[in-house]
């Protein structure tokens, strides 16, 4: 933050004040309507003399001095070419090359260069000839403006050819449409998420300077006019209301930097071309606009880099959920990591493209001998060592479960819940606990729906947001999906119960607490496509239930909307896929929409019947299956023998 302590104390020192802006004593003597007006303040504080070490160029008068005090510019006598005056040909650096300074021998042309900029538009010949010198200053801005309208025209193809490729911008979307995004501060698990801060509008920060024909980078100072996600619109200082150059950046790209860091590090600060006429001293300006103001923390970029440096490696060997199925789990090994999220490829995977995506704090993965340790089901991997380079990762780096005490009351097999359902996350199930599982994990089955061996039914911990006792959906009004085939409609628990001879887990074991998390309807966000988690798309917040979220894929019709924890590692802030540089996935058009809901209904189902396709099998055909030697479960406290040890230290798990 710029205190207005150390405001006043630069204010009182013209000189300290200079350097700690960056901005280079003399630049204002460039500003070419030296009657601009400006406050009574700003007039009142003098330009300081030109350093006696700074490069400068003097042209019938004018003096032009390079902002960056490194190398200084000169412009070509002959065509009127602006570069860095090392490079210039000759002694006298006059002529950018041989052949202009041949040209301007021959006098062969009558014309002078601002002339033909301004009549043409066009970039002079090198054969024409100055008959008339205009000031330096003139002539970098006659030439700074043809440069600026080539630039413009670059961008505006690259910003065509962008929409065309890419589909969808974030700022765009956001501004168009009136929308809010979802503060960093609501993700703990991404980049910045514990640290970001009060960072907010009017936060003032240095950037570089677009409005520039300048052939270095230059920086200025912009305000943050609206913030989303770690995106935000930010505006030169010097434009006031004027939103023509409005633009919109990532926060924690390394081009943003504290106000100040231009001086630390030796860079110009430099008005952008389009407001340079306003003030004539725009040190005065700043001062009087950032005394009081905000800027981020010195130690941003540092932090930015900090929280995305990540745990996990290539070759760490996990154990994690089977998508095949939902029962068991597989080793797999690290394939690569983008923002925390992990590029899991099975290990008996040959071609390596049996690949599973989640976030390196996803509850469906664990240490090897997990597991073991709990009681479920494995699947035993064909190969019989380690490959070369591969590890087993380090158990504390996995996300850490609330322990629990099992002693006391606790859940028993038989006992009825509701459950959302991993297979179709826009639903929440009538669910059965089928078995008790150590440190407080419950194999669920999704009633009506299960299959004779227990191979879809899927493993919770007692304490996941993803569980709740019965009632729940009713209390909050939720449309609950009753047992596949029930008939009794409206579907009753108190009916069910009795029917089915169960009864209901205690409430008091369920997970009670709802963090402040900061979520509100409405809010916009990048959120993992969990029936195909390797899509990260552009999604809403469309209910809240206490710590419960629904989101909605934008686009997209309402039967593929998940229902998520707030704090899910499946959640991130508008332009964490920008930051990190994974891809995005654009709403869908209505035309894309017509096109792929048919394809990607099939694929869903598809997807949803791969887990649950070998429901058929018979008694032998499941025997023979657990005779291969393919699934067991580790006896509570045996020896961990992996999946290469004797089958005599297993115990065979029965549905």
């Amino acid at each position: 933050m710029i205190t207005a302590i150390k405001k006043q104390n630069i204010l009182h020192n013209p000189k300290e004040k200079a350097d700690w802006f960056g901005m280079f004593d003399g630049y204002d003597s460039c500003s070419e309507d030296t009657s601009s007006s400006s406050s009574s303040e700003e007039s009142e504080e003098e330009a300081a003399p030109l350093p006696a070490n700074l490069p400068i160029i003097k042209n019938n008068g004018q003096v032009y001095t390079y902002p960056d005090g490194k190398s200084g510019m000169a412009t070509c006598e002959m065509c009127g070419m602006v570069g860095v005056r090392d490079a210039f040909y000759s002694k006298t650096k006059r002529f950018c090359s041989v052949s202009c300074s041949r040209s301007y021998s021959s006098n062969s042309k009558k014309a002078s260069i601002l002339a033909r900029l301004q009549v043409t538009g066009k970039p002079p010949t090198k054969k024409a000839k100055v008959l008339q010198k205009q000031p330096l200053v003139a002539k970098l801005a006659a030439y700074a403006q043809y440069q600026a309208t080539l630039q413009n025209q670059a961008k505006t193809k690259a910003g065509n050819s962008a929409i065309s490729v890419e589909g969808f911008s974030w700022g765009n979307y956001i501004n168009s449409n009136s929308f809010i995004a979802a503060p960093v501060a609501c993700f703990k698990h991404a980049p910045m998420g514990t640290c970001w801060g009060d960072i907010s509008e009017n936060v003032r920060i240095e950037v570089p300077n677009t409005d520039c024909s300048l052939p270095t980078k230059v920086f200025w100072i912009a305000g943050i006019i609206k913030l989303a996600g770690y995106n935000a619109l930010l505006r030169y200082e010097g434009f006031e209301n004027d939103s023509s150059l409005d633009f919109w950046c990532n926060i924690c790209g390394s081009d943003i930097h504290p106000v100040g860091w231009c001086a630390a590090s030796g860079k110009p600060l430099v008005p952008p071309r389009t407001v340079q006429h306003k003030y004539t001293n725009w040190k005065a300006f700043l001062v009087k606009r950032l005394t009081g103001a905000k800027t981020l923390p010195p130690d941003f970029p540092q932090k930015v880099s900090e929280s995305m440096q990540y745990p996990f490696k290539p070759c760490m060997r996990v154990e994690v959920v089977d998508k095949r199925h939902l029962c068991r789990t597989r080793v797999a090994v690290v394939e690569s990591v983008i923002g925390g999220r992990l590029r899991l490829v099975y290990e008996e995977s040959e071609d390596r493209t049996d690949d599973f995506w989640c976030h390196m704090h996803s509850p469906l993965i664990h240490h090897i001998g997990w597991s073991r340790s709990i009681g479920h089901r494995f699947k035993r991997s064909d190969i019989t060592k380690k490959q070369d380079g591969h590890f087993d990762t380090p158990p504390h780096l996995f996300a850490k479960v609330k322990e629990v005490d099992q002693s006391g009351e606790w859940f028993k097999e038989g006992m009825k819940l509701e459950a959302i359902d991993p297979l179709n996350l826009s639903t929440i199930c009538v669910a059965t606990i089928r078995k008790v599982l150590a440190d407080g994990f419950l194999m669920i089955g999704i009633d009506g729906s299960e299959a004779a061996d227990g191979s879809d039914w899927f493993c919770y911990h007692a304490t996941s947001p993803s569980i709740f006792p019965v009632g729940f959906c009713e209390i909050n009004m939720i449309e609950l999906t009753p047992p596949r085939g029930y008939t009794k409609l409206p579907f009753k628990w108190f009916d069910y119960l009795r029917e089915t001879g169960s009864i209901a887990a205690p409430v008091k074991l369920f997970n009670k607490d709802v963090p402040n998390h900061g979520f509100r309807v409405g809010m916009k966000l990048e959120a993992v496509d969990l029936m195909e988690p390797r899509l990260i798309c552009v999604a809403t917040v469309t209910r809240i239930i206490h710590r419960l979220l629904r989101i909605h894929f934008d686009g997209w019709e309402e039967e593929y909307d998940q229902w998520v924890d707030c704090e899910s590692p499946d959640l991130y802030p508008v332009g964490w896929c920008q930051l990190t540089g994974y891809q995005l996935q654009p709403p869908a058009s209505q035309s894309s929409r017509e096109s792929q809901s048919a394809s990607s209904k099939q694929k869903k189902k598809a997807k949803s019947q791969q887990y649950k396709g070998h429901k058929k099998m018979t008694a032998s055909q499941l025997k023979e299956e657990l005779l291969d030697g393919e699934e067991y479960s580790f006896l509570h406290g045996a020896s961990d023998q992996e999946s290469n040890g004797s089958a005599t230290v297993y115990i065979k798990q029965e549905p």
